[in-house]
């Protein structure tokens, strides 16, 4: 009986065929590729990664630069604070849904929130009242519904244009409204000049100190170009002996 010849390196040949009559294809080699593999591999993580920060930003916390010394003795200029959002609700990103609201603010409390003035700024403040509550100040002592309120992170500064101190009159602070003031009660714009805030405006909570540096409210509030670099490299020039590293990681 006749052998058949065996085809020659690189002829066709007849696909062998499987016992369901089928043929069997052929093998495909896969070509192995590092520079695509490396490629695919960081674009996984950097979509990864931004996809985690946006998140992280968006619903849980953010950092947040203190420009004004309105909360100083409690909160001091140049302070980068970690505000927790997660509790009050965030907004769902392109969207006009929020989260649902777990956290009920209390008086003490310091919070963020958007100032209802002016909806693009964001302001720190402490609640001193909330709804249904009477508030009043009395020779610069805090009442509310009739009884002194001890205020050990109160600062008083020496007041030049007014020494005399200060009385507000009695007010009654509406159902599902604030009445914050700041710790630095001589130097700070709150709900005395311009009335309350609404709980739907509170955005978070002060959580930690990130990062503290030590420079004026001009420095950090100056939005020239020119000066903003000038005060970025000073910031690099001046990093080690101008950072308050005592206050890194200090809980509010």
């Amino acid at each position: 009986m006749p052998v058949p010849a065996r085809p020659c390196a690189g002829s066709e040949i007849e696909l062998p065929f499987l016992s369901s009559g089928g043929a069997a294809p052929k093998q495909r080699r896969y070509r192995f590729e590092p520079r695509k593999m490396w490629v695919w591999r960081r674009a996984k993580f950097l979509a990864l990664t931004a996809a985690v920060l946006f998140l992280t930003y968006t619903f849980i916390g953010e950092a947040a630069v203190v420009p004004t010394a309105s909360m100083e003795g409690t909160i001091l200029v140049g302070d980068h604070l970690i505000v927790n959002k997660l509790l009050y609700g965030p907004r769902v990103p392109f969207t006009k849904w929020h989260l649902p609201r777990v956290r009920t603010v209390h008086r003490g409390n310091i919070i963020a929130f958007v100032y209802p003035k002016d909806p693009s700024l964001t302001f720190l403040k402490r609640v001193a009242a909330v709804g249904g509550d009477k508030v009043e100040i009395r020779h610069d002592i805090l009442y509310i519904n009739d009884a002194p309120v001890p205020e050990p992170y109160v600062v008083h500064r020496a007041r030049l244009r007014d020494p005399e101190p200060e009385d507000m009159p009695a007010q009654i602070i509406p159902a599902g409204s604030l009445f914050v003031l700041g710790d630095n009660r001589d130097n700070s714009d709150d709900s005395r000049y311009w009335g309350t805030v609404p709980e739907s405006n509170v955005i978070g909570e002060p959580l930690m100190v990130l990062w503290s540096y030590d420079a004026p409210s001009r420095d950090w509030l100056d939005d020239n170009p020119v000066r903003e670099m000038k005060f970025f490299a000073s910031i690099m020039a001046n990093l080690f002996t101008r950072t308050r590293w005592s206050r890194t990681g200090e809980l509010l």
